[in-house]
């Protein structure tokens, strides 16, 4: 996780004090066991993505308690998704919202909205749509959660090959010239 971020996330007294009934949970904690995107786990993941939803959703008076209890659970599906799962109908993108909600559900009392959040967090890859303005910021940030966790390791695979480190520094060369 971004070191600077999770320095904010444990300042943040508020933050933490919605958070923590959800981050203790033990089942919760398996989310660690689970990669994401490439070094990222899926609890990693989802307490990024909470902490932003909390930040842009009280920025704009919004329902933030809803949004972050949401954002933390929007992947409490607790397998790992590039495998092939005998007992999963269907591909991951398309139902790991609804997976990840009746898991959220069996473990905390979970508000309609934030059910919402959780199941809709794919649109627009799913056609649901999300109802609350809270929805589509997690839609949003989720996927900017996921840009920059894959775009961090790939960035650094291509630049440990020289070939690569070259070619970028033609192209900036290039693009200075113009």
């Amino acid at each position: 996780m971004n070191e600077h971020i999770y320095n904010f996330i444990n300042e943040n007294t508020e933050f933490n004090e919605i958070i923590n009934p959800l981050i203790t949970n033990e089942t919760v904690q398996q989310m660690k066991n689970y990669r994401q995107h490439y070094e990222t786990s899926c609890f990693e993941h989802c307490l990024t993505a909470a902490y932003y939803c909390y930040l842009i959703c009280k920025k704009f008076n919004l329902d933030y308690k809803s949004a972050t209890r949401a954002a933390m659970l929007h992947d409490l599906f607790l397998y790992d998704w590039r495998k092939r799962q005998p007992d999963r109908k269907g591909l991951h993108a398309f139902t790991h919202g609804k997976t990840s909600c009746a898991n959220a559900c069996k473990l905390f009392d979970l508000n309609e909205k934030e059910k919402d959040i959780i199941i809709k967090h794919m649109w627009p890859v799913t056609p649901a749509i999300p109802k609350s303005p809270e929805g589509f910021i997690l839609t949003f940030v989720d996927k900017y959660c996921a840009i920059s966790e894959s775009a961090k390791v790939i960035k650094s695979k291509l630049f440990a090959k020289k070939a690569f480190r070259y070619a970028y520094i033609a192209l900036c060369l290039f693009f200075i010239k113009i």
